[in-house]
């Protein structure tokens, strides 16, 4: 490909982006997981020194997927980059840049879907029970586990909260999802006093000016980031000695999991998690099923 046609397709990215983001709302991990895709696409045209994008057609993409294939890449991956290669140039089609789609009828891999790992309620509790809150920074890393079990946000959506999104009277908690979605969610009164102890005893110590909105600050005073969560979740995880690996998703898991096992409908879970299609939260009926089975299989005298 030649250089100047490489950075039309660098230019025309830059739009796709700039779309994506103001048009579309989409959240930044989103547009860098399209970038990377598109960058890793531009780069193979680089180097078939194929000589005009606009005719790019559904065997050269075939090619790349292929390529991606035998290096290995699993097929949630191909499908990813099938989807950001369609939705590109369904982008260029709809600006006039190009006359069609070529990868608009290629098929995407089957992915088989893996279950997400879930906690146990005692797992849980041994989780939630090591900070210790007789400090400031246990008691806020208490009303952050809390918190998010309590509710089955995002970690993202944690971090983004404000001290104006808490609200106790009432019992609901109100977050910004993927797009800038707003959504308000339920809490429980245990969640509940551990972050109104939170506010009241620790936060103010912690944070270092008044103006700061953010609910949950680091060391440094300032809004807490979605790895010093994950540094301070890994730290707890070691310490509760539960086999097998805990991230922050893992608490979400958990939360949906247990609301569907002790009778909550799936389209309240799917409001609270705001999921956009409720598919997305069928996955977790799978997982009460495959404990129906294992409690069957245990205590029926014929099973």
């Amino acid at each position: 490909m030649k250089r100047g046609q490489f950075n039309l397709l660098e230019a025309w990215l830059e739009s796709f982006s700039h779309y994506l983001a103001v048009e579309k709302g989409l959240a930044q991990n989103t547009l860098e997981s399209y970038r990377r895709d598109l960058k890793k696409f531009f780069s193979f045209l680089h180097k078939e020194k194929k000589t005009n994008p606009s005719t790019i057609n559904r065997d050269v993409i075939s090619r790349y997927l292929l390529e991606l294939k035998q290096s290995g890449h699993a097929a949630s991956t191909i499908s990813r980059n099938i989807a950001s290669i369609r939705s590109f140039y369904n982008f260029l089609v709809q600006d006039g840049l190009v006359e069609d789609n070529p990868a608009q009828q290629l098929e995407t891999p089957r992915i088989e879907k893996k279950l997400p790992r879930v906690l146990s309620t005692k797992e849980v509790d041994r989780l939630l029970c090591q900070p210790k809150v007789g400090d400031h920074n246990g008691l806020r890393d208490k009303a952050m586990l809390e918190l998010l079990y309590a509710s089955g946000i995002r970690v993202s959506e944690l971090v983004l909260l404000n001290v104006g999104d808490f609200n106790p009277e009432v019992g609901y908690l109100r977050c910004c999802g993927k797009g800038m979605k707003e959504r308000i969610v339920p809490i429980g009164s245990v969640s509940i006093n551990f972050v109104q102890e939170y506010i009241q005893t620790c936060r103010s110590k912690l944070i270092k000016k008044n103006d700061e909105k953010a609910l949950f600050v680091n060391h440094h005073g300032r809004r807490l980031t979605r790895q010093g969560f994950w540094k301070i979740l890994k730290k707890y995880a070691q310490k509760s000695k539960i086999s097998g690996e805990i991230t922050p998703h893992t608490l979400r898991h958990s939360f949906a999991t247990h609301l569907l096992e002790n009778g909550a409908d799936l389209r309240s879970v799917q409001e609270m998690l705001g999921h956009s299609d409720i598919s997305t939260t069928q996955i977790y009926t799978q997982i009460t099923r495959r404990k129906i089975r294992e409690v069957y299989d245990k205590t029926h005298p014929r099973a």
